[in-house]
């Protein structure tokens, strides 16, 4: 009985460490994209520049996406 316990409370704190650890990434990088993007349409001159930061900014914003998928799978898999 206190394994299924455990098991479920493992799930529910799987999904939401992922339900809440892609709310922050997603909302990042839409942010970045659409700044990067407005900045390219103002000054097409600079489009190389912007995407590069662009790019690099999205990844680093997306490791913490990443973080909490690493969490719920250890909740997943660890606690059994």
């Amino acid at each position: 009985m206190e394994s299924a316990i455990i098991r479920a409370a493992c799930a529910l704190g799987a999904g939401l460490c992922m339900g809440l650890g892609a709310i922050g990434p997603a909302i990042g990088e839409g942010n970045a994209v659409g700044k990067a993007l407005e900045g390219m349409a103002r000054q097409p001159e600079s489009a190389g520049d912007l995407r590069t930061n662009m790019i690099l900014g999205c990844a680093i914003t997306e490791s913490t996406g990443i973080y909490s998928l690493i969490v719920a799978l250890l909740l997943l898999f660890l606690f059994k």
